[in-house]
């Protein structure tokens, strides 16, 4: 094991100093428990953005996170005495994994406080390293306090997450390695900062060693602490902090961080969920890999700064820095990524309530494919539609789209950047419309061209349709809940045409839920 430097060691400059940093970071002792990630090429990507893209690919170190790198070298540099009195630390998620895992290694006791809304699966991978886990708190602030009562009680050492040389030191071993796998000049590197440990140790060794690459430091919008420190000159801790992004939900940056961070940085990005989301997508359609969202901030950032500064054939290197995702979080990133990447339009729509008005409408609509449509009769004039629409043109497509079926007479709003329509009323398209004579039956058909155009073709034109929901997300089968307004003595002719249709169905007019929320 690479011993690491003693505080009588240490410059005089110590933090401060490039020398200081350098000598740090290249004598960190990481290789005991982490890997020499990959920088891997990005081919599609660098396609698509008119620049080479390249991938730090911290998500394949053991605990699938760069966090074991900072942990470690913290824990190795304790004196014998230190290790005796043993550690402790407070984390909901990666941080906690580094700490277990370098505590096993260097046989050091190790307490892990975690907030009790930490996930199931985060509290399982810690328990595995071996380390013993308290839960206490609602929140982060809650666990801390919990930790320095633990620490003061048993006399353990605190390990800090982010705000501590060591540990920003460990981090800065991503940028060792990176400069040395990359082939010619770099020209920009995006790195996420939560409390700017990673960014920290990344823009001190990229700084000592070629001052000429921009260091481009990406935050969530609702997370953005080093840009409001780097607004009033100082830490400050922000009034709300956005939780998506669980790996840089972080109120206010560290002390030691911002000291690097205020002269090295080049600029800071902030990114939105819903771009977020769209790099997730990016780089599993990249590397077959799921990453968190702090995973993905670096590449979503680069995505925003090559749209503000029309940046082309530059070599640009985003750090992806951790894949602990949840399982359960898949579906609402799968959907928000739509949004993120401008694949997905969400119009309402008014349309004359009456037979053919739907069939009409998606004759408007051409051959683009429809996502979502959600309708329910509220009177006799006007029919309100909820529509979704992919997209293969971005926002222009959208534009355009929806200036053309105002030019064919529809009234159209546009809901895609609509927080709470993409939320909310997107699922709460409905209410009692008062008819005693509806039928209600679910559909399911192979999700192909033309399908939802042949349903509405055979049914739409002959039958007053009272309710209409469809959504695909990718499934196989495009699923269907439709009402029907039938008159006394064509319940025959309707179950006739339905099979006629030839999708599997079945009739729910009697379903309790139904029952109860659509009359």
């Amino acid at each position: 094991m690479t011993k690491p430097i003693a505080d009588d060691e240490r410059q005089p400059g110590w933090p401060g100093s490039d020398e200081a940093w350098l000598k740090e970071i290249l004598r960190a002792p990481v290789y005991d428990v982490a890997q020499r990630s990959p920088l891997d090429p990005a081919p599609r990507l660098s396609s698509r953005l008119g620049n080479a893209v390249w991938l730090k690919r911290e998500d394949l170190q053991p605990i699938f996170s760069f966090k074991i790198r900072g942990a470690y070298v913290k824990l190795a540099s304790l004196s014998a005495q230190e290790r005796e009195r043993g550690v402790i630390a407070v984390s909901a998620g990666n941080h906690a994994q580094g700490v277990a895992l370098g505590a096993r290694q260097l046989g050091i006791d190790a307490v892990i406080v975690m907030p009790v809304t930490t996930p199931a699966i985060k509290i399982s991978a810690v328990q595995a390293l071996g380390a013993r886990i308290e839960l206490s708190g609602d929140g982060y602030s809650d666990a801390v306090a919990r930790g320095e009562q633990i620490a003061r009680e048993e006399g353990r050492v605190m390990v800090h997450p982010f705000d501590d040389p060591a540990t920003i030191a460990g981090q800065g071993t991503v940028a060792l390695e990176m400069l040395a796998q990359h082939r010619g000049k770099i020209d920009a590197v995006f790195i996420p900062v939560g409390g700017g440990g990673l960014c920290a140790g990344m823009a001190a060794y990229i700084k000592a060693l070629d001052p000429a690459i921009q260091v481009i430091a990406v935050e969530p919008e609702d997370a953005a602490c080093l840009k409001a420190a780097l607004e009033v000159g100082h830490p400050v801790p922000l009034a709300q902090v956005g939780l998506f992004v669980d790996g840089c939900a972080v109120r206010q940056i560290g002390d030691v961080t911002f000291d690097v961070l205020k002269s090295r940085v080049d600029a800071v990005v902030t990114v939105s969920v819903d771009r977020t989301c769209a790099a997730i997508r990016d780089v599993f359609e990249e590397t077959r890999t799921v990453v968190e969202p702090a995973g993905a901030l670096a590449l979503a950032g680069m995505k925003i700064w090559i749209e503000q500064t029309g940046a082309r054939d530059r070599d640009l290197i985003a750090v992806v820095s951790g894949a602990n995702m949840n399982f359960d979080r898949l579906g609402h990133i799968t959907e928000r990524a739509e949004i993120g990447q401008s694949a997905e339009a969400l119009f309402g729509v008014t349309i004359p309530e009456e037979k053919g008005s739907f069939l009409r409408f998606c004759g408007a609509l051409g051959k683009r494919a429809i996502t979502e449509f959600n309708y329910r009769h509220r009177d006799d004039a006007q029919a309100q539609i909820f529509v979704g629409i992919q997209l293969t043109g971005g926002s222009a497509e959208r534009s355009a789209l929806r200036a053309e079926l105002s030019a064919a007479g529809y009234g159209v709003e546009d809901y895609t950047e609509n927080e709470v329509a993409r939320l909310h009323v997107r699922h709460m398209v409905g209410g009692n419309a008062g008819l005693g004579a509806e039928r209600l039956f679910r559909f399911e058909f192979p999700e192909r061209p033309g399908a939802l155009l042949d349903f509405l073709q055979t049914l739409g034109t002959k039958w007053d349709i009272t309710l209409f929901h469809y959504r695909n997300r990718a499934a196989a089968y495009g699923r269907v809940l439709a009402g029907f307004g039938i008159a006394p003595g064509q319940q025959a002719a309707l179950l006739a045409d339905l099979r006629r249709l030839g999708f599997w169905y079945t009739e729910e007019s009697d379903n309790p839920a139904l029952r109860q929320f659509l009359g």
